[in-house]
């Protein structure tokens, strides 16, 4: 299918708002669990953690079943029943009395939310080839907007009342779901569905299906390290600034409203003509080098408005993931964009379950009176070198097996798929 500039923007308002009610409640949510326990940040650290991997399990669970869903009932309707189940549970979140509701609404949550799959499925459904880096980079500035939107309104409503940013991405997530009801056309033609089963739906069954594309398995594991350490990141961002730096609600939002900022400079502006200009495979590269470094920063910044300059300079990083997202679409075919998707989306929840556990364990560890030496920033520390092991992973992967070459507009479907096919058999007498 041809890129459709209002189809590529349908879905990217759609994204753009989902995050915005998403972004909203990062800034208060740890705060909510400090004020519903009376603990301080070294208490609250492993729930925090643990709520965040609650919604991540969720999302793991059913994510490739969202996305085998849409292979066969289309990318529509599976975008906004989610949208509206996240809209209804986000109200839920803002009323709830004490730390177990909480949990089940984060639960629910994680359910309905596990829709980001289908939406890039449906990128990958109404763009060429050619120009998918590009439109995955407007994703991610549509992502980077919401964050740069929802941390700082959060962060301002937060300062008035704790549980309003709640009710604000609740509204905004209906909202969402109101204008995708009216605008969002229906992506996938007839023929390229596929029927839904139980064995493409189960989490840990289409993992099989990536092992069958050995370059789509390599970069997966490569940002499976990545995602662990951006996870953690995120898990511990509202306690590790508020213990070392002494950040307000406003201050988390303000520093996050920046992240956004340089994603939507770097992705919607620049991606697109860095990776043209020196490739997809060594955009990969060396944005995960500059990942690894930007949590080097992190984790030893003495003073916060240090991690302002380094959010700025680590933000060229966000070169990789619309890079690795544009390669692996080219691997597979149109029938499992949805099903590839849904898997990739399952293994970075696997990485969204260990990541905050795992980053709110070692912060809660060393600013403890039990740690022999006092490191607050060793979570991020941590980071880095899961970056750095996803980046030898990536390295390996690209240099091992050759991306797919990029096919020209012209292409006619039937050469692509002889393309395709001889690609796959020199693969397989490269593995025998």
């Amino acid at each position: 299918m041809q890129t459709t500039r209002p189809a590529i923007g349908f879905i990217i308002v759609t994204l753009l708002l989902d995050t915005l009610g998403f972004g909203l409640i990062i800034p208060v949510a740890p705060r909510l669990v400090q004020e519903l326990q009376g603990w301080s940040e070294q208490q609250a650290a492993p729930y925090v953690g643990l709520l965040s991997a609650v919604y991540a399990a969720m999302q793991f669970l059913f994510a490739p079943v969202l996305g085998s869903l849409s292979d066969h009932f289309g990318r529509r309707p599976v975008i906004l029943v989610s949208l509206f189940g996240s809209g209804l549970d986000y109200f839920a979140m803002a009323l709830a009395p004490n730390l177990w509701l909480l949990f089940i609404t984060r639960a629910i949550n994680g359910l309905s939310g596990a829709s980001f799959s289908v939406a890039n499925a449906y990128i990958a459904d109404v763009t060429s080839p050619s120009r998918r880096a590009a439109a995955f980079g407007m994703v991610g500035a549509a992502f980077g907007v919401g964050f740069m939107l929802g941390p700082l309104v959060g962060g301002v409503l937060g300062s008035v009342d704790i549980r309003l940013p709640f009710v604000a991405a609740g509204a905004v997530t209906l909202l969402n779901w109101l204008y995708g009801y009216f605008v969002l056309p229906e992506s996938l033609s007839a023929e390229n569905r596929s029927r839904f089963t139980i064995r493409r739906a189960n989490p840990a069954a289409v993992f099989a299906g990536l092992g069958r594309h050995r370059l789509v398995i390599g970069l997966a594991v490569s940002f499976f390290f990545f995602n662990v350490a951006q996870f953690g990141l995120h898990a511990t961002w509202v306690l590790y600034t508020g213990l070392r730096y002494g950040w307000s609600a406003f201050d988390v939002g303000f520093s996050l409203f920046m992240v956004g900022v340089c994603a939507a400079v770097v992705q919607a502006g620049l991606a697109g003509r860095i990776i043209g200009a020196i490739g997809e495979g060594r955009a990969v590269l060396i944005g995960l080098g500059i990942a690894t470094a930007a949590f080097v920063g992190y984790g030893t910044a003495t003073q916060g408005w240090m991690i302002l300059v380094i959010i700025a300079l680590g933000s060229l990083g966000g070169i990789a993931q619309p890079a690795a997202q544009s390669l692996i679409t080219r691997t597979v075919g149109p029938s499992e964009q949805g099903r590839t998707q849904g898997a990739l989306a399952g293994l970075q929840n696997i990485a969204n379950i260990a990541g905050p556990i795992i980053g709110t364990t070692v912060f809660a560890y060393f600013t403890s009176d039990r740690a022999l030496v006092p490191v607050p920033g060793a979570s991020f520390l941590l980071g880095a070198v899961l970056c750095l092991l996803g980046l030898v992973a990536a390295w390996r992967t690209l240099t091992t097996y050759a991306p797919p070459p990029m096919p020209s507009q012209a292409t006619a479907p039937a050469e692509l798929a002889e393309q395709s096919m001889a690609r796959r058999e020199l693969n397989d007498q490269a593995r025998d």
